[in-house]
């Protein structure tokens, strides 16, 4: 709603973060939903390759339940069919060690991660444009721009997103480090930071889809100060 209402409107583009060829209002804000969306595609992927580990047995070989079966291969084949449908699954890796590798944390926490990035880099667009008077986060009746100084209007939820998308992106380094660290069936060097990070992550992304609802749902933008910018720069650009 947000582009579609200001995509005829002209701005300043910049590269180098210095003033470039005019784009639109609602034009940049595409370019923002285009990488949302790629965030999302990913997001759907990994999920819809999400397997269950299985019943693989202590590393992996199903061992203990061949000798359960008296060596009926099949038979293991069906349990763990069956345990992979109960537990909700429509299906299960076909290799496992001790656990699932690693490498699907992996693969969920860079999806999920890239999402932080993403918002880190449209909240500092929006930091700027609000420093330029360009376009304004919403401001509550009682609130306070500054503790200092009450008459300033500081992008504060925009810096508390950069601030939350900064920490999920750097989590990314964290499944990184914990799926290399993983020796031959698994080791427990794991288990600490995954309880630590999986659940961080899902809380810094949901924290931050609440705070960018907050700041589209009544973003400002001032038309004639953005107009009053392109004359400004206009000379320069003959």
């Amino acid at each position: 709603a947000f582009a579609m209402q200001w995509k005829d409107q002209p701005c300043l583009g910049f590269t180098h973060l210095q003033p470039a060829q005019l784009t639109t209002v609602g034009k940049r804000a595409c370019v923002w939903i285009q990488d949302l969306l790629m965030d999302l595609r990913a997001m759907q992927r990994v999920r819809d390759e999400l397997c269950f580990r299985g019943v693989k047995g202590t590393t992996g070989t199903q061992a203990s339940f061949l000798q359960i079966f008296d060596g009926d291969h099949d038979k293991v084949e069906q349990l763990d069919e069956l345990v992979t449908k109960k537990a909700g699954f429509a299906g299960c890796y076909p290799i496992a060690t001790q656990t699932y590798s690693r490498k699907v944390d992996l693969e969920v926490g860079s999806a999920v991660c890239n999402f932080g990035a993403t918002c880190q880099r449209i909240s500092t667009d929006i930091r700027h444009l609000a420093s330029w008077k360009e376009v304004e986060e919403p401001f509550e009746k009682d609130q306070i721009g500054s503790s200092a100084m009450a008459y300033k209007r500081n992008p504060m939820r925009s810096e508390r997103l950069t601030s939350l998308g900064r920490r999920l992106a750097n989590l990314h380094a964290d499944f990184i480090s914990t799926y290399a660290s993983q020796w031959m069936e698994r080791t427990l060097d794991d288990s600490a930071i995954r309880r630590i990070d999986i659940p961080e992550m899902y809380l810094c992304a949901d924290a931050l889809l609440i705070l960018m609802n907050n700041i589209f749902s009544g973003l400002v933008v001032y038309p004639k100060r953005i107009e009053n910018r392109i004359l400004e720069e206009l000379p320069f650009m003959a």
